[in-house]
């Protein structure tokens, strides 16, 4: 894949709004006129109709139609740690088939982001975990920062790990999951004097908030 079509999404948790955000650059993508395509590799917890509701949002966002089997490999029914899940339900996570799938993708599309599960190394299995799989992709990554108490110190330690592995941070979101949050512009401003990567954009606290509508509040990497 080349790297300027494609992206890995990570947050500094779970519940950190990754899906949102990944759907707001998917829209600002399109404001572009650039074929956009989501992928969610990896899912836990579905509907009554065996739906992932993040996995739906994101084909929502898209631009392009691809095969549901390519945009989400693997579905796990209990929402838990996709390890625990995977076991649960008698598979191995194999991150040559993500690899595969998102090269299938990534061929057709001008633009492909890929949301990972959770934080920067939630396990996969016994041996693997999400960094693993960004180094098997070997994308630069977006990392979304919900911004809440301990922000800073998630985000930082998030964006080590990263380049730690030989990894690129192309940019980083600052997303507000707490509406109480006190002093948020003062810790995007510390991310901003200590994250080597450039802020893509805010994302202020909304109640039902609309990614088509939060596009334009971003930029692309």
């Amino acid at each position: 894949m080349h790297r300027q079509q494609a992206y890995f999404v990570t947050g500094t948790d779970t519940e950190v709004g990754k899906t949102f955000a990944t759907c707001a650059l998917l829209h600002a993508a399109r404001r572009q006129g650039l074929q956009a395509l989501g992928m969610k590799p990896v899912a836990a917890g579905v509907d009554g109709n065996g739906r992932n509701e993040d996995v739906e949002q994101l084909i929502a966002a898209s631009s392009i139609a691809a095969p549901r089997e390519l945009v989400n490999p693997y579905c796990f029914e209990a929402p838990v740690a996709p390890h625990i899940a995977a076991a649960v339900a008698g598979c191995r996570i194999d991150l040559n088939r993500i690899a595969a799938a998102a090269r299938d993708l990534a061929a057709n599309a001008d633009l492909l982001l890929i949301e990972g599960v959770g934080g920067f190394r939630v396990p996969l299995g016994d041996e693997v975990d999400t960094a693993d799989l960004t180094v098997r992709l070997n994308l630069p990554v977006i990392l979304v920062v919900g911004l809440r108490l301990g922000c800073l110190n998630h985000a930082l330690l998030t964006a080590e790990a990263i380049r730690s592995r030989g990894l690129e941070l192309a940019g980083w979101i600052a997303n507000g999951i707490d509406p109480d949050m006190p002093w948020p512009e003062e810790n995007i401003t510390a991310l901003k004097e200590r994250l080597t990567a450039p802020l893509l954009g805010y994302l202020p606290w909304l109640d039902n908030g609309d990614p088509a509508t939060a596009a334009a509040r971003l930029v692309l990497p």
